[in-house]
């Protein structure tokens, strides 16, 4: 940021961070269409030290989901050691979600790597991230369209989440994989893919919740050598406020969401989506934002 960006900017993209990770309206998406509306021209995303400070957001991020989910976190974590030490997983419930956990990671990991550097050609411009987030909004639709199918035609009964197979946790875990599009949501994809898999939308948003904090979490974590990087002292003021606001913005989002989820659906946050998209990719192709 080298003093490009101000405190007042910074703060607003940490409490941005905090939010749009959970929501499903794509961290990534908003994070380049609002500053590109509001002309944060100064802001150089390609910067060691910006990189440096959005490390920090990532982090405050996933403590705030370890602490939101702490009581779960050690169960599972306490049932996959003990899984392992036995050699197979045993009746308790926990050892099952522990490694349904594990499977739903694993794509992530495998396509982040395969297709990282291919998408980074896609940061950065608004005219894509609008795209992708009106593809988001129909991805949201089209799930709930097909999940209330899947109801009244095939009477399909609502299933707790450690009653999920292997290969529908893995396509939970694809879902999340296309948050690497800038402007498809991480919580979004992953809870449809939840919702078609017979979760309801409370058990869809909380497994989303579970899947993304070791994937937040170790991004973050892959990206600590840009904060100790040269010239990265300059922001270390902005990166603890900011990842303080980050962390409190998650957590209040979390806890709103699980609550909305247990009786609301995904469309209004598609609409947002769409609408949004829509008037940016409008924006974009008159030159007004890039």
């Amino acid at each position: 940021m080298n003093g490009s960006v101000s405190f007042v900017q910074a703060v607003a993209l940490a409490l941005l961070q905090g939010v749009s990770e959970l929501f499903p309206v794509s961290s990534l998406g908003q994070t380049i269409l609002i500053p590109a509306l509001l002309q944060w021209r100064n802001i150089n995303r390609s910067d060691p030290t910006f990189l440096a400070f959005v490390t920090v957001l990532h982090l405050g991020t996933a403590i705030a989901l370890l602490i939101f989910y702490r009581r779960v976190w050690v169960k599972v974590v306490r049932a996959f050691v003990a899984s392992i030490v036995r050699g197979r997983i045993g009746e308790d419930p926990n050892e099952k979600l522990a490694w349904l956990l594990v499977v739903g990671t694993i794509p992530v990991g495998l396509l982040g790597v395969v297709l990282k550097d291919p998408v980074r050609t896609f940061f950065g411009s608004a005219e894509t991230a609008a795209a992708f987030l009106m593809i988001n909004a129909f991805i949201m639709f089209f799930g709930e369209y097909l999940r209330r199918r899947q109801k009244t035609q095939q009477h399909r009964q609502d299933k707790p989440i450690v009653r999920l197979t292997w290969a529908q946790s893995a396509g939970v875990g694809v879902g999340q994989s296309l948050a690497l599009f800038p402007g498809i949501s991480r919580s979004g994809a992953s809870m449809v893919a939840g919702l078609l898999a017979d979760l309801n939308h409370e058990d869809a948003a909380n497994y989303s919740f579970l899947l993304a904090t070791p994937v937040i979490l170790a991004a973050a974590l892959l990206e600590i050598p840009d904060l100790l990087g040269a010239g990265s002292h300059v922001v270390l003021l902005q990166a603890v406020v900011g990842g303080v606001l980050a962390g409190v913005a998650a957590y209040a989002s979390v806890a709103f969401l699980v609550r909305y989820f247990k009786n609301n659906d995904l469309r209004p946050f598609g609409w947002y989506c769409l609408l949004f998209g829509a008037l940016c990719f409008a924006l974009a192709r008159t030159g007004y934002i890039r």
